[in-house]
């Protein structure tokens, strides 16, 4: 595999945390940030479990669509009219 050459401008004390990972971890400094970038872009490909289900979550089986967005406030409120009917 042909690679490329990057040069970076880091502040010292953010070159000794890598310096410092590398060594701890057993890897060379390349090859750390190589796998840091990696993993960084990897996150941004994909969207989370929230982002995919969105769109569904709390909708279908109670036909409220901000059940999962309001469920603190509507449990609240149903507490409330369950103890003013017990009195």
């Amino acid at each position: 595999m042909e690679r490329t050459v990057i040069t970076l401008r880091l502040d010292p004390k953010l070159e000794k945390t890598i310096n410092s990972a590398a060594h701890q971890l057993g890897v060379s400094r390349s090859e750390l940030i190589r796998k840091s970038i990696t993993a960084f872009i990897d996150t941004l490909d994909k969207p989370t479990p929230w982002e995919l289900g969105s769109e569904v979550f709390g909708k279908h089986a109670s036909e409220q669509e901000s059940l999962s967005r309001d469920r603190k406030r509507l449990l609240k409120n149903k507490i409330k009219t369950k103890t003013k009917t017990k009195r």
